[in-house]
């Protein structure tokens, strides 16, 4: 079902026409594309110039990467990157949700009549993100928030709080950009982009924190979305190593019997090259007091507790 916009805020002309643009040009061919560039292997006497030169482009604070730069053979592997261990933290209360990835808070709030907002002027439903109506259900009156992973982010997707796996969904779609102006302009655009549905039953949920939501939106530019719970999915035959931004893909939802366990902070996904992750919390949760959207949060900030 989809949600009526009211009088929404518009980016600039420019912005405008260039998303006209993209929303007729084949998304998943040029993403793959730009993905084949990405996974191209860099001489090791270029790695320096052609990494550090991203980095410093783009703000991203190689101190806290897992290896120095000259160790990561392509674009696509130093974008993915893991972090030294230490340099983020954990709540070690299994009732509170953190936040999973490093990123710029977007929209936030309550779910109200199964609608989040995803900017002013603009509503999508909770059904329509998730594929799934009766999912959808459990989330009304509860809360979500948007994080949004700019290039310079680290992009690994951690498990918001300890528990177990047990559903997980793709649901193919397009790859538009999910820049601030795509989000303003484009008319459910979390909704319409391919994505990865991930649901987490906390360690907690007796006392409150229940089934959370963790949704992979994937991106123009590249667009692939792994899942580290359920790596047979990635590379079926040992092909793509990722679920997303395949050829003729098709919905697909794995259930998991028994559901997959996962620790304090456990790598869950991965964005290969950023994108969005939206969080659905079930009624009963309230997000952390002072959360507010333009802040920055890092991997392990609490941003919700019973």
């Amino acid at each position: 079902m989809s949600v009526p916009d009211v009088t929404p805020d518009l980016p600039p002309g420019r912005w405008r026409a260039l998303l006209a643009v993209l929303a007729h040009v084949p998304h998943g061919t040029l993403s793959r594309a730009f993905g084949r560039v990405a996974d191209l292997p860099l001489p090791r006497a270029l790695r320096p110039v052609v990494l550090g030169g991203f980095a410093r482009a783009l703000g991203i604070d190689t101190t806290e990467a897992e290896r120095p730069v000259v160790e990561y053979e392509s674009v696509n592997r130093f974008f993915v990157r893991r972090l030294r261990p230490g340099v983020r933290t954990w709540p070690t209360d299994p009732a509170l949700a953190a936040a999973p990835v490093d990123g710029v808070l977007g929209q936030l709030g309550a779910i109200t009549d199964g609608t989040l907002v995803q900017a002013k002027g603009r509503r999508y439903t909770a059904a329509a993100l998730l594929a799934d109506e009766a999912a959808a259900a459990a989330y009304d009156g509860g809360a979500f928030l948007t994080l949004y992973l700019s290039p310079r982010h680290y992009h690994r997707i951690h498990t918001p709080c300890p528990g177990t796996i047990p559903l997980a969904r793709h649901i193919p779609g397009a790859l538009l950009p999910v820049n601030a102006a795509a989000v303003a302009h484009v008319p459910e655009l979390f909704a319409r982009n391919e994505r990865l549905v991930c649901y987490v039953d906390g360690d907690g949920s007796r006392a409150g924190l229940g089934r959370v939501a963790v949704v992979a939106v994937g991106a123009f530019n590249v667009g692939r979305i792994s899942a580290a719970f359920d790596p047979a999915w990635n590379a079926p035959a040992g092909r793509a190593a990722w679920v997303t931004n395949r050829r003729r893909a098709v919905a697909e939802t794995h259930r998991y019997q028994p559901p997959v366990p996962v620790a304090l902070g456990q790598e869950i996904m991965a964005f290969h090259l950023g994108s969005t992750v939206v969080l659905l919390f079930p009624p009963g949760v309230a997000l952390e007091a002072g959360l507010a959207p333009g802040q920055e949060v890092r991997v392990g900030q609490v941003v919700a507790r019973p």
